[in-house]
């Protein structure tokens, strides 16, 4: 059986977790290639998530952050997700 991509899981929790009205993962992988000796850029390690929940709605981009990183610990820990940049919005914030 394929293991799921660390991609489709982030979509998934994200999803399950924020029920966004906008979400968009970038895959940015390709652009740290070289900052380690032993990483090509190739795979699913560093992703962009622009996401937009009624839930951030009161909050601030600290705690906005905390929950988004809260919910993928385990990709980190298991999966080899190195890092994640965050845009995360409430539907208010969005012109």
């Amino acid at each position: 059986m394929e293991q799921q991509s660390i991609q489709a899981i982030l979509e998934e929790k994200l999803r399950d977790e924020f029920a966004p009205t906008a979400l968009e993962l970038v895959n940015e992988s390709h652009l740290h290639a070289g900052h380690q000796e032993s990483f090509d850029g190739k795979g699913e390690t560093h992703f962009r998530i622009k996401i937009v929940s009624s839930k951030f709605s009161g909050m601030n981009r600290v705690a906005r952050h905390r929950g988004i990183n809260a919910l993928l610990v385990d990709l980190m820990e298991e999966r080899g997700l190195h890092a994640i940049a965050i845009e995360a919005k409430a539907p208010e914030e969005v012109a």
